[in-house]
């Protein structure tokens, strides 16, 4: 009996070659996921940044076929009642001062800044043609009134011998006639005495009002001639003064009588002298389109010399200050200027506008325009509406902050 027999179960226990390890599909099934995976991730890894450089380029290509522009918004400009207007300084009164006799100056009592109350002697003139003429008159007039005189005594007596029938009617009424002739002459006479006279009166020449003498033009012994139109003296009323003021057309209608302007002269700039608005010309002066306006101003310690130069400004005169935007961004183009609005969807309107005054870096826009519209700066001459733009970063924070 062979010994690895057992025995006790009398049955043989042969040896049997291993048998050879078997895969699990359980982890078959893993494996293969995992790698699909990997194979994904990677694929996924190569392709993802690929799509998002083409997402970008894409944007980028987008961005740069759509023009960046710069905006900026209309400001408002300096109030035409704050601007400094140039003005005339002219005395209250002044006039020249002729003579209306021929003859010498006799005294000279007056000069330049001499001032002179109403009525003061400036100047005698010795005329002794005019003396021997009205010496002439007075003759012929005592000639007229005694011829005057006898034709009335004769009127009377002839009157009375024509009642009686002594003399003919005829007679009596040529007589009343010489009557009337004499007292015709007399007064003829009479007329040219008074004339003569007056006329010798201006060989005193005197002031017709208080003033200043600013201008002298004669001294003693000097030939007066009435008709040479030479002027002797000029006098000017200097406590108070008249500023005149050519107030532009758009600011006219601002302008009110009792208005208390500011004027300012060059030689004071510290000091500001109060105007006040006494009358317009009411009407527009067609070379100018301005409204002639004048004002008046106390000069009680004469610091204000007549015929300076002054700026004034309408303090009180209420008008809205008209809005500007810079030269660089209007068009000029045959349907007059234009400029380019930004609106909310990125599109761009073209609006014709006025154009006001030109500052040179900026102009006055007076009508097409709002504080509130985006306006493009440097637009390009090919500009139409419709057309798609992007602001600047700079020109979105700017109006994030507006």
């Amino acid at each position: 009996m062979d010994s690895n027999q057992n025995s006790s179960t009398g049955r043989v226990k042969t040896s049997e070659p291993k048998a050879a390890t078997r895969i699990s599909p359980t982890k078959f099934s893993l494996a293969a996921a995992v790698t699909i995976v990997l194979i994904v991730t990677g694929v996924g890894a190569g392709l993802i940044p690929r799509s998002r450089q083409q997402t970008e380029l894409r944007a980028e290509t987008l961005e740069l076929s759509v023009p960046t522009v710069t905006v900026v918004s209309a400001k408002s400009g300096q109030s035409e009642s704050g601007l400094p207007l140039p003005a005339e300084i002219k005395p209250w009164v002044e006039t020249p001062i002729y003579a209306r006799a021929n003859g010498y100056l006799k005294h000279r009592l007056v000069d330049i800044g001499t001032h002179v109350d109403a009525g003061q002697l400036l100047a005698e003139i010795d005329t002794p043609e005019l003396d021997r003429e009205l010496d002439r008159a007075r003759a012929l007039l005592a000639q007229a009134e005694a011829a005057l005189e006898l034709a009335r005594t004769t009127s009377a007596r002839w009157t009375l011998l024509s009642k009686t029938g002594a003399v003919s009617d005829q007679e009596n009424e040529e007589k009343q006639a010489d009557l009337k002739l004499k007292a015709a002459t007399t007064e003829s006479a009479r007329a040219e005495v008074r004339r003569l006279e007056e006329l010798r009166s201006f060989t005193r020449l005197t002031a017709p009002f208080a003033g200043t003498i600013t201008i002298r033009n004669i001294d003693s012994g000097d030939l007066i001639v009435a008709a040479g139109g030479k002027e002797l003296f000029h006098l000017a009323q200097t406590h108070k003064l008249r500023v005149f003021v050519q107030v532009p057309q758009v600011m006219a209608r601002s302008i009110r009588s009792g208005q208390i302007a500011e004027m300012t002269l060059p030689e004071l700039p510290a000091r500001a002298f109060a105007a006040k608005v006494i009358r317009t010309a009411g009407v527009i002066a067609a070379d100018s389109r301005t409204l002639l306006v004048e004002l008046e101003v106390d000069n009680p310690y004469e610091e204000i010399l007549a015929g300076s130069y002054a700026q004034v400004r309408f303090t009180e005169a209420k008008m809205e200050a008209a809005l500007t935007l810079p030269a660089n961004t209007v068009l000029f183009r045959a349907e007059g200027p234009q400029i380019g609005v930004v609106q909310e969807d990125g599109k761009v309107e073209v609006r014709t506008v006025k154009l006001g005054r030109d500052f040179g870096h900026s102009i006055e826009i007076l009508t097409g325009v709002s504080s509130t519209d985006r306006v493009i700066v440097n637009p390009s001459s090919s500009l139409a509406s419709g057309a798609a733009v992007s602001m600047s970063k700079t020109a979105k924070t700017q109006q994030k902050r507006q």
